[in-house]
């Protein structure tokens, strides 16, 4: 079994900034703003997804977040997340 301290820190920062890229091409796809994403999702302002799809100050979409973001933006989920993590036997 793998150790979580085998995860470097890096590697997950990469990993959420690669998912705020992803979010930001297929917001910018649609032709949609920050602020309609964000009203879309429920939120008042763009708070959320301007640090977001930056990762600034290590804010980032939680699961929930990108199954709303997939469906608004009518892409699959999958499209969101990067695939880094590989199977190694």
């Amino acid at each position: 079994m793998r150790s979580i301290e085998e995860l470097p820190l890096e590697t997950m920062n990469n990993f959420h900034k690669q998912i705020g890229l992803n979010v930001k091409k297929y917001r910018n796809k649609k032709g949609y703003t920050q602020l309609q994403l964000s009203q879309a999702l429920g939120h008042k302002s763009v708070g959320l997804v301007s640090q977001a799809e930056l990762y600034l100050k290590k804010q980032h979409f939680n699961l929930e977040h990108l199954y709303k973001i997939a469906f608004i933006l009518e892409c699959d989920i999958s499209d969101l997340i990067p695939q880094t993590l590989q199977n190694k036997s």
